[in-house]
């Protein structure tokens, strides 16, 4: 089985409760969403066709135990299941960025899947796939990019919709790049006593003038 891929690299781990850890990135290519705020637009089309085994032993060509597949929308590609299964057995920490469109029930429980539930800012809000919310573990996360006040309190209508048993400390408020100031979100959060977590793209404040591979 092959996948399209966009790049593999290896960074710090920018977002997620592992934000800070080196990781391995595996970047699938071509994603069913256009945000209107995306950052990875390269990933649209642009890519190299790979086996399973090809990705895995570039993964271990890096010598670091934690590996994030995303995208694009990784779920896009059929075969990111097995490649999810694959480093898993491989002994691998796996995690999923996915743009909460597609169902996660085909996913190893294993893996943390890290959901992202798009804001109306997005242009995309109406296509998340409910489902994901009843399916994910409570080692999972949700996260919402949140661009204006509408944002916010879209996402705050959508935690009562979160089944309680999923730890509130799993939510993730990040303020989009470049259109909302982190203080202003902050101020939101700790004025309506929020549980959730502020989120910075750590990646960006580390490399704020590299678009890609990092």
């Amino acid at each position: 089985m092959n996948l399209r891929v966009n790049e593999i690299f290896y960074s710090i781990q920018g977002e997620s409760l592992h934000a800070g850890r080196p990781c391995v990135f595996v970047r699938l290519t071509g994603c069913n969403l256009r945000c209107n705020y995306c950052d990875t637009t390269y990933a649209y089309e642009e890519g190299e066709s790979l086996s399973l085994s090809q990705i895995v032993e570039r993964v271990r060509g890096y010598a670091c135990s934690l590996v994030e597949v995303t995208g694009g929308e990784p779920l896009a590609q059929p075969g990111s299941a097995m490649l999810i299964k694959e480093l898993l057995d491989a002994g691998f920490q796996v995690l999923l960025e996915t743009n909460g469109s597609l169902d996660i029930g085909g996913i190893d429980g294993r893996c943390v899947k890290i959901i992202d539930v798009k804001c109306p800012a997005s242009g995309e809000s109406g296509r998340l796939c409910e489902r994901n919310f009843q399916l994910a573990a409570p080692g999972d996360q949700f996260k919402f990019v949140i661009a204006d006040r509408r944002d916010f309190d879209y996402a705050v209508s959508m935690l009562e919709r979160i089944p309680a048993a999923l730890p509130r400390s799993h939510m993730l408020f990040s303020p989009a790049h470049g259109f909302l100031p982190p203080r202003t979100l902050a101020e939101w959060i700790l004025t309506h006593h929020l549980p959730v977590r502020l989120h910075l793209q750590l990646h960006k404040i580390i490399w704020p003038h590299v678009e890609r591979g990092v």
